[in-house]
């Protein structure tokens, strides 16, 4: 029996990580780790990992993280208007799928 995550967090959502090293918005979401095959950190990878656009002390950059290190960012509850038609394409019922990849 294979265990399915659901993700806390969703595409264009604002998220912080916990010690604060960055913030940004949701721009692609993995059911689980899918980057290099000997990861270095001590994340688990069997939880939802998410590719961020993120903006931290050095400028902007994107950012791929764990969901458990990561929390919504109170600061800043929603993407401008300008933003989310840069980033996403957004379907009538507002869900957000990244410009390159069509919304199912």
């Amino acid at each position: 029996m294979t265990c399915q995550s659901v993700a806390k967090f969703g595409l264009g959502q604002i998220v912080r990580r916990h010690d604060g090293s960055f913030r940004g918005v949701v721009i692609d979401i993995d059911a689980s780790y899918a980057g290099d095959p000997t990861p270095t950190s001590e994340a688990k990878s069997d939880q939802p990992w998410y590719k961020i656009l993120a903006i931290g002390l050095g400028g902007g950059f994107v950012a791929y993280a764990p969901e458990d290190v990561l929390e919504h960012d109170p600061e800043l509850s929603a993407l401008s208007r300008e933003a989310e038609e840069r980033w996403f394409t957004v379907d009538a019922q507002g869900r957000h799928a990244p410009l390159t990849h069509a919304i199912h």
